[in-house]
Protein backbone atom coordinates (compact mmCIF):
# COMPACT_ATOMS: atom_id res chain seq x y z
CA UNK A 1 0.00 0.00 0.00
CA UNK A 2 3.03 2.27 0.77
CA UNK A 3 4.19 1.84 -2.63
CA UNK A 4 0.94 2.49 -4.50
CA UNK A 5 0.63 5.62 -2.23
CA UNK A 6 3.97 6.88 -3.98
CA UNK A 7 2.50 5.97 -7.22
CA UNK A 8 -0.63 7.90 -6.45
CA UNK A 9 1.44 10.78 -5.19
CA UNK A 10 3.84 10.74 -8.62
CA UNK A 11 0.68 10.72 -10.76
CA UNK A 12 -0.76 13.83 -8.47
CA UNK A 13 2.46 15.44 -8.68
CA UNK A 14 3.56 15.29 -12.17
CA UNK A 15 -0.15 16.12 -13.81
CA UNK A 16 -1.24 19.06 -11.15
CA UNK A 17 0.15 21.59 -8.99
CA UNK A 18 -1.08 20.27 -5.94
CA UNK A 19 1.69 19.85 -3.55
CA UNK A 20 2.97 16.46 -3.13
CA UNK A 21 6.24 14.77 -0.81
CA UNK A 22 9.54 15.23 -2.89
CA UNK A 23 11.19 11.94 -4.14
CA UNK A 24 14.50 12.30 -3.93
CA UNK A 25 14.84 8.40 -4.81
CA UNK A 26 13.19 8.95 -7.70
CA UNK A 27 13.09 6.11 -10.66
CA UNK A 28 11.62 6.59 -14.07
CA UNK A 29 10.31 2.78 -13.74
CA UNK A 30 8.29 4.46 -10.84
CA UNK A 31 6.66 6.77 -13.12
CA UNK A 32 5.38 3.76 -15.33
CA UNK A 33 3.70 2.21 -12.86
CA UNK A 34 2.37 5.11 -12.14
CA UNK A 35 0.55 5.47 -15.14
CA UNK A 36 -2.39 3.02 -13.39
CA UNK A 37 -3.79 6.35 -11.30
CA UNK A 38 -3.68 8.96 -14.16
CA UNK A 39 -6.98 8.76 -14.78
CA UNK A 40 -7.95 8.69 -11.16
CA UNK A 41 -6.22 12.26 -10.48
CA UNK A 42 -7.82 13.20 -13.73
CA UNK A 43 -11.26 12.03 -11.27
CA UNK A 44 -9.52 14.23 -8.45
CA UNK A 45 -8.90 17.52 -11.15
CA UNK A 46 -12.76 16.92 -12.42
CA UNK A 47 -14.27 17.03 -8.62
CA UNK A 48 -13.02 19.89 -8.01
CA UNK A 49 -14.06 21.49 -10.66
CA UNK A 50 -17.20 20.41 -10.23
CA UNK A 51 -17.11 21.98 -6.30
CA UNK A 52 -15.81 24.87 -8.27
CA UNK A 53 -18.70 24.96 -10.34
CA UNK A 54 -21.23 24.84 -7.67
CA UNK A 55 -19.63 27.19 -5.46
CA UNK A 56 -19.37 29.85 -8.24
CA UNK A 57 -23.39 28.72 -9.91
CA UNK A 58 -24.20 30.36 -6.07
CA UNK A 59 -23.29 33.81 -6.91
CA UNK A 60 -22.88 33.78 -10.90
CA UNK A 61 -24.56 33.55 -13.83
CA UNK A 62 -24.12 29.94 -15.26
CA UNK A 63 -21.61 30.78 -17.93
CA UNK A 64 -19.86 32.74 -15.27
CA UNK A 65 -19.22 29.31 -12.89
CA UNK A 66 -18.67 27.27 -16.07
CA UNK A 67 -15.59 29.99 -16.48
CA UNK A 68 -14.35 29.43 -13.42
CA UNK A 69 -14.69 25.55 -13.47
CA UNK A 70 -12.39 25.65 -16.22
CA UNK A 71 -9.82 27.89 -14.59
CA UNK A 72 -9.36 26.35 -12.21
CA UNK A 73 -8.55 22.82 -13.80
CA UNK A 74 -5.84 25.13 -16.02
CA UNK A 75 -4.63 26.44 -13.15
CA UNK A 76 -4.24 22.73 -11.29
CA UNK A 77 -2.88 20.79 -14.00
CA UNK A 78 -0.52 24.75 -15.29
CA UNK A 79 -2.60 24.25 -18.34
CA UNK A 80 -0.07 21.16 -19.30
CA UNK A 81 -2.88 19.23 -21.34
CA UNK A 82 -3.68 22.54 -23.00
CA UNK A 83 0.35 23.17 -23.44
CA UNK A 84 0.41 19.34 -25.37
CA UNK A 85 -2.69 20.45 -27.58
CA UNK A 86 -1.11 23.48 -29.13
CA UNK A 87 2.46 21.93 -29.54
CA UNK A 88 0.75 19.07 -31.44
CA UNK A 89 -1.14 21.22 -33.30
CA UNK A 90 2.09 23.30 -34.18
CA UNK A 91 4.14 20.14 -34.88
CA UNK A 92 1.57 18.54 -37.19
CA UNK A 93 0.57 21.10 -39.14
CA UNK A 94 3.62 23.25 -39.69
CA UNK A 95 6.45 20.20 -39.63
CA UNK A 96 7.31 18.53 -43.36
CA UNK A 97 8.57 15.75 -42.08
CA UNK A 98 8.62 13.37 -38.92
CA UNK A 99 11.88 15.13 -37.99
CA UNK A 100 10.70 18.62 -38.15
CA UNK A 101 7.31 17.78 -36.81
CA UNK A 102 8.96 16.62 -33.52
CA UNK A 103 11.41 19.37 -33.56
CA UNK A 104 8.82 21.61 -33.95
CA UNK A 105 6.58 20.43 -30.95
CA UNK A 106 9.73 20.47 -28.97
CA UNK A 107 9.72 24.74 -29.22
CA UNK A 108 8.01 26.70 -26.26
CA UNK A 109 7.17 28.93 -28.92
CA UNK A 110 3.45 29.18 -29.59
CA UNK A 111 2.64 29.08 -33.68
CA UNK A 112 -0.75 29.25 -36.05
CA UNK A 113 -1.62 26.09 -35.78
CA UNK A 114 -1.02 26.01 -31.57
CA UNK A 115 -3.08 29.00 -31.18
CA UNK A 116 -5.86 27.63 -33.79
CA UNK A 117 -6.16 24.75 -31.83
CA UNK A 118 -6.07 25.97 -28.15
CA UNK A 119 -8.66 28.97 -28.44
CA UNK A 120 -10.61 26.80 -30.63
CA UNK A 121 -11.14 23.91 -27.93
CA UNK A 122 -11.91 26.23 -25.17
CA UNK A 123 -14.31 28.09 -26.79
CA UNK A 124 -16.02 24.96 -28.10
CA UNK A 125 -15.37 23.04 -24.35
CA UNK A 126 -17.21 26.45 -22.96
CA UNK A 127 -19.68 26.53 -24.99
CA UNK A 128 -20.42 22.95 -24.82
CA UNK A 129 -20.35 22.84 -21.11
CA UNK A 130 -22.76 25.85 -20.62
CA UNK A 131 -25.27 24.28 -22.68
CA UNK A 132 -25.25 20.83 -20.77
CA UNK A 133 -28.42 20.74 -18.09
CA UNK A 134 -27.48 22.28 -14.72
CA UNK A 135 -27.95 18.80 -12.67
CA UNK A 136 -25.73 17.24 -15.61
CA UNK A 137 -22.56 19.32 -15.11
CA UNK A 138 -21.25 18.20 -11.56
CA UNK A 139 -21.24 14.85 -12.98
CA UNK A 140 -19.83 15.53 -16.35
CA UNK A 141 -16.72 17.57 -15.36
CA UNK A 142 -15.93 14.20 -13.17
CA UNK A 143 -16.35 11.49 -15.67
CA UNK A 144 -14.99 13.84 -18.68
CA UNK A 145 -11.90 14.37 -17.08
CA UNK A 146 -11.50 10.65 -15.46
CA UNK A 147 -12.19 9.22 -19.43
CA UNK A 148 -10.00 10.91 -21.32
CA UNK A 149 -6.93 10.87 -18.90
CA UNK A 150 -7.72 6.83 -19.82
CA UNK A 151 -7.80 7.14 -23.09
CA UNK A 152 -4.45 8.80 -23.14
CA UNK A 153 -3.17 5.77 -21.02
CA UNK A 154 -4.73 3.96 -24.07
CA UNK A 155 -2.74 5.49 -26.64
CA UNK A 156 0.60 4.74 -24.98
CA UNK A 157 -0.41 0.98 -24.04
CA UNK A 158 -1.27 0.73 -27.96
CA UNK A 159 1.44 2.57 -29.86
CA UNK A 160 5.21 3.23 -28.49
CA UNK A 161 7.25 6.51 -27.81
CA UNK A 162 8.07 8.56 -30.65
CA UNK A 163 11.32 10.46 -29.48
CA UNK A 164 14.68 8.43 -28.81
CA UNK A 165 15.45 7.14 -25.18
CA UNK A 166 16.87 9.80 -22.87
CA UNK A 167 16.71 12.96 -20.86
CA UNK A 168 13.47 13.86 -23.05
CA UNK A 169 11.49 10.89 -22.18
CA UNK A 170 8.26 12.54 -20.06
CA UNK A 171 5.96 9.24 -19.32
CA UNK A 172 5.81 5.68 -18.88
CA UNK A 173 6.76 3.57 -21.92
CA UNK A 174 6.73 0.11 -20.12
CA UNK A 175 2.85 -0.43 -19.04
CA UNK A 176 1.92 -3.67 -17.76
CA UNK A 177 -1.09 -5.70 -18.03
CA UNK A 178 -1.74 -4.74 -14.04
CA UNK A 179 -1.01 -1.25 -14.73
CA UNK A 180 -3.24 -0.93 -17.26
CA UNK A 181 -6.23 -2.68 -15.35
CA UNK A 182 -6.12 -0.14 -12.68
CA UNK A 183 -5.83 2.67 -15.00
CA UNK A 184 -9.64 0.59 -16.80
CA UNK A 185 -11.12 0.72 -13.54
CA UNK A 186 -10.42 4.38 -12.21
CA UNK A 187 -11.22 5.56 -15.72
CA UNK A 188 -14.57 3.87 -16.22
CA UNK A 189 -16.05 4.01 -12.74
CA UNK A 190 -16.93 7.38 -12.94
CA UNK A 191 -18.55 6.96 -16.49
CA UNK A 192 -20.01 3.55 -15.25
CA UNK A 193 -21.69 5.23 -11.72
CA UNK A 194 -22.93 8.26 -14.17
CA UNK A 195 -24.64 5.64 -16.28
CA UNK A 196 -26.48 4.51 -13.47
CA UNK A 197 -27.53 7.92 -11.96
CA UNK A 198 -29.31 8.44 -15.26
CA UNK A 199 -30.66 4.66 -15.09
CA UNK A 200 -32.79 6.04 -11.99
CA UNK A 201 -34.46 9.19 -13.68
CA UNK A 202 -34.30 7.77 -18.04
CA UNK A 203 -34.83 3.91 -17.49
CA UNK A 204 -32.47 1.39 -18.46
CA UNK A 205 -32.92 2.21 -22.18
CA UNK A 206 -31.56 6.44 -21.21
CA UNK A 207 -28.32 5.06 -20.01
CA UNK A 208 -27.73 2.29 -22.72
CA UNK A 209 -28.34 5.38 -25.25
CA UNK A 210 -25.47 7.34 -22.49
CA UNK A 211 -23.25 5.14 -22.88
CA UNK A 212 -23.57 4.94 -26.38
CA UNK A 213 -23.47 8.20 -27.21
CA UNK A 214 -20.61 9.47 -25.05
CA UNK A 215 -18.50 6.10 -25.84
CA UNK A 216 -19.05 6.67 -29.28
CA UNK A 217 -17.34 9.92 -29.94
CA UNK A 218 -14.52 9.23 -27.48
CA UNK A 219 -13.50 6.20 -29.23
CA UNK A 220 -14.04 7.87 -32.86
CA UNK A 221 -11.59 10.76 -32.04
CA UNK A 222 -8.97 8.52 -29.81
CA UNK A 223 -8.98 6.56 -33.32
CA UNK A 224 -8.52 9.03 -35.54
CA UNK A 225 -6.06 10.96 -33.31
CA UNK A 226 -3.84 7.65 -32.69
CA UNK A 227 -3.90 6.55 -36.74
CA UNK A 228 -3.05 10.24 -36.80
CA UNK A 229 0.07 9.87 -34.62
CA UNK A 230 0.88 7.23 -36.01
CA UNK A 231 0.98 8.09 -39.61
CA UNK A 232 3.11 11.39 -39.15
CA UNK A 233 4.95 10.44 -35.75
CA UNK A 234 5.27 6.46 -35.07
CA UNK A 235 4.16 6.66 -32.30
CA UNK A 236 3.43 9.58 -29.33
CA UNK A 237 4.99 11.84 -27.30
CA UNK A 238 3.86 13.83 -23.79
CA UNK A 239 2.50 16.41 -26.13
CA UNK A 240 0.28 14.30 -28.36
CA UNK A 241 -1.15 12.82 -24.74
CA UNK A 242 -1.78 16.16 -23.49
CA UNK A 243 -3.33 16.35 -27.01
CA UNK A 244 -5.12 13.33 -26.64
CA UNK A 245 -6.66 14.21 -23.14
CA UNK A 246 -8.45 17.66 -24.72
CA UNK A 247 -9.73 16.56 -27.75
CA UNK A 248 -11.25 12.80 -25.79
CA UNK A 249 -12.61 15.25 -23.32
CA UNK A 250 -14.42 17.84 -25.19
CA UNK A 251 -15.86 14.35 -27.30
CA UNK A 252 -17.23 13.25 -24.00
CA UNK A 253 -19.07 16.81 -23.54
CA UNK A 254 -20.07 16.50 -26.61
CA UNK A 255 -21.20 12.98 -26.80
CA UNK A 256 -23.53 13.81 -23.48
CA UNK A 257 -24.87 17.25 -25.08
CA UNK A 258 -26.01 15.07 -27.77
CA UNK A 259 -27.98 12.79 -25.33
CA UNK A 260 -29.92 15.72 -23.18
CA UNK A 261 -31.32 16.59 -26.48
CA UNK A 262 -32.34 13.58 -27.35
CA UNK A 263 -33.54 12.53 -23.71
Amino acid sequence: MKLQWRYFLLALGFFTRLPVPSFPDFQESDLNHSARYFPLVGVLVGLLAAVTWWLAALLFPASIAVLCSMAVTIYLTGAFHEDGLADSADGLGGGLDRKRKLEIMQDSRLGSYGAVALVGMLLFKFHTLSALPAAMLPFSLIAGHALSRLAAVYIMATTQYARPAGKSKPLATALTQNDLWFASVFGLWSWIGFASLLWLNHGGAGALRFLLLTALPVFLAWEWWRRLLLRNLQGYTGDTLGATQQLTELAFYLGLLAWSQLA
